[in-house]
């Protein structure tokens, strides 16, 4: 059994920051890329950020230079840090862990960015 767990979500005033993180536990191994995606209400899943095992990254457009995506591979663990938020950023934030034996996805965080 897998567990995925996120936390760190919340409402926070526009410019402000809010980090992540994501712990996978329990049978799990074999770790490959792990990211974040987000879902806007009404809007299709987005990809927000990747980060390879070896710790190369990819960004959508719309956060570079404001979010950083980083992993603790001892903790199977995946942050993101963001900052200088946007009510455009509103969104569920969801988790998402590639191993060897298929994907798996967190259950999603809140956050919300108030104008």
């Amino acid at each position: 059994q897998v567990q995925v767990a996120e936390s760190g979500g919340g409402l926070v005033q526009s410019g402000g920051s809010l980090r992540l993180s994501c712990t996978a536990s329990g049978s799990i191994f074999g770790i490959l890329d792990m990211g974040w995606y987000r879902q806007a209400p009404g809007k299709q899943r987005e990809t927000v950020a990747l980060i390879t095992r070896g710790g190369g990254t990819d960004y959508a457009d719309s956060v570079k230079g404001r979010f950083t995506i980083s992993r603790d591979n001892a903790k199977n663990t995946v942050y993101l840090q963001m900052n200088s938020l946007k009510p455009e950023d509103t969104a569920v934030y969801y988790c998402h862990i590639q191993t060897l034996h298929g994907p798996y996805w967190g259950q999603g965080t809140q956050v919300t960015v108030s104008s």
